[in-house]
């Protein structure tokens, strides 16, 4: 299975401007911009796209790691905060912040339990070099 999305840029960084089109078209001609990336700007950039991803795979291994365990979730929202180091221009880190409804039968630390194994063997997860940090919270 391949995914796909096309990038095009026209310009300078500063003054230039971009599209972002994804295979399934969700992204159609999104722009991007130097103000998108790096201040504020009406358009996405690599970065936030990244956190998306990451929050998205992250929260569906949580979900696919109870279902496994013969449990069935409940509510599951994860903000990923993705660090971006402006001096050297690099990703320092990404924290993921999971709160879950209380499911029957699934203490506070076996769904920690499973959130850990969830943030370590999801794709996106894998595909990084940075560190991750995890927060849970359930109730």
């Amino acid at each position: 299975m391949k995914r796909t999305a096309n990038a095009h840029w026209n310009g300078t960084l500063q003054a230039g401007q971009g599209e972002i089109t994804t295979q399934s078209t969700v992204l159609n001609k999104t722009q991007y911009s130097f103000k998108t990336r790096f201040a504020d700007g009406i358009g996405t950039n690599p970065e936030e796209l990244l956190a998306a991803a990451h929050a998205g795979c992250f929260t569906m291994a949580v979900g696919a790691a109870l279902t496994q365990a013969g449990f069935t979730p409940n509510d599951l929202t994860t903000d990923a905060i993705l660090d971006l180091d402006m001096q050297a221009l690099e990703v320092t880190g990404i924290l993921l912040q999971l709160k879950g409804a209380a499911i029957d039968g699934v203490s506070e630390e076996q769904f920690k339990e499973i959130a850990e194994g969830a943030k370590a063997n999801c794709i996106i997860s894998k595909a990084l070099s940075v560190p991750i940090t995890l927060e849970v919270t359930y109730a």
